[in-house]
């Protein structure tokens, strides 16, 4: 994939493009503000921008404000925000959106999940934090999520996170079959139709909305 790294650390900036490129990936540019990260995506067309949360010009969410106006003008770009602070204000627009992914900076020590998340969002997959999650929900109120056992909605929680079945099957050490059948059963509760839409988005919304 073609990759924008916008981070305002030269250390930490300089660290995420050697871990991609040694996976493989062309890193088009790499700067340390919001403007020139909206002057590098104009002029490299990438497939998937990583952005810092916080960046200068003015050190607050920069880097957030710059992603969802990246949106507007390029909606298949990927969006992969890191931050060393959950800050949901001006992400929230874009939670549950193809091709957008949140994760804390901790997350990135863990390499292959970091890679891994960065190449599902590229892709048009999403890749929440579950400390991200967790907020999101805490910040709603709801009932939609009333009628789902408890297994649903850890299985929902891993869908939120961007994880395939397969994934969480082996996460919740169960079998793939009973992954797709709570699945299943989370989107005949939700009343989630399979037409002309896409259920896990649809599904993630509610589980952001509800709690």
């Amino acid at each position: 994939m073609r990759v924008v790294v916008a981070d305002d650390s030269v250390l930490f900036r300089e660290g995420l493009v050697r871990l991609l490129v040694e996976k493989g990936h062309e890193v088009l540019d790499a700067v340390g503000d919001a403007t020139a990260l909206q002057e590098a995506v104009e002029r490299n067309q990438p497939d998937l921008a990583v952005i810092d949360v916080r960046m200068p010009p003015a050190m607050e969410s920069d880097g957030a404000k710059s992603a969802a106006a990246l949106r507007a003008r390029h909606p298949g770009l990927g969006l992969l925000l890191l931050s060393s602070h959950i800050e949901l204000h001006h992400v929230l627009p874009l939670v549950g959106t193809p091709g957008f992914g949140y994760l804390l900076k901790d997350r990135v020590l863990n390499l292959a999940d970091f890679t891994a998340a960065a190449e599902r969002v590229a892709t048009g997959g999403s890749a929440l934090d579950p400390a991200v999650v967790q907020a999101l929900v805490l910040t709603r109120a709801g009932s939609a999520l009333d009628d789902l056992t408890e297994r649903e909605l850890d299985v929902l929680g891993q869908v939120a996170e961007g994880l395939s079945n397969t994934a969480i099957a082996q996460k919740l050490v169960v079998s793939e079959r009973t992954v797709e059948a709570h699945i299943r059963s989370v989107f005949t509760k939700l009343g989630l139709s399979d037409e002309g839409t896409n259920r896990r988005v649809l599904a993630v919304l509610r589980y952001l909305e509800a709690h």
